[in-house]
């Protein structure tokens, strides 16, 4: 079982470098994430950017309780490095149409001292769109440190795959999409 360090990828997803493993040079964990969508991959990239206005996973728990909006907001595929994204994030690196990297705003220190992901827009043939992301991270090492991110590891699965699923259904599904 591959669970909690992977959910849904494909081992060359999981070989696969990504600009994350460049900002974590010494990963204490390394964990990928994917799903599979309808969507073409421009759908997706665009409902991807509304990462910058919602985390679209468990709105009670990293929302406030706020639901995260269903239609496309104006502007929020206009990305820049540095901005601000989903409270604790910066955007490090992009690629419209490809790839999203993030990075914690401000490391710590600890169990998790660095964290970065990269989120991966790639077509899948057959009019299928896959989106991955790749989650590195550092800290602590030891025992505590090893547990901890476990911990870490769990509850990141339950709310980046609510996350990866509810982006590709929406992208899927979207009747304001015009490109």
């Amino acid at each position: 079982m591959d669970a909690p360090a992977h959910w849904g990828t494909s081992s060359l997803e999981r070989a696969r470098r990504t600009p994350a493993d460049d900002l974590v040079p010494d990963p204490a964990a390394r964990w990928t994430r994917a799903t599979t969508t309808g969507a073409p991959p421009e759908r997706l990239w665009r409902r991807l950017c509304q990462l910058t206005v919602a985390p679209y996973s468990y709105d009670l728990l990293d929302n406030l309780g706020r639901p995260s909006p269903r239609d496309l907001t104006p502007g929020a595929d206009e990305l820049a490095v540095g901005q601000d994204l989903l409270v604790l994030f910066v955007i490090d690196s992009f690629a419209a149409g490809e790839h999203l990297t993030i990075r914690r705003r401000r490391p710590g220190r600890g169990a998790v001292a660095e964290f970065a992901i990269t989120y991966a827009v790639r077509p899948d043939g057959e009019g299928r769109t896959r989106l991955a992301a790749t989650v590195v991270l550092d800290g602590t090492r030891g025992t505590v440190g090893t547990l901890l991110r476990y911990a870490l590891a769990w509850g990141d699965l339950v709310m980046m795959r609510r996350q990866l699923t509810r982006l590709a259904a929406l992208a899927e599904h979207s009747p304001d999409w015009d490109p």
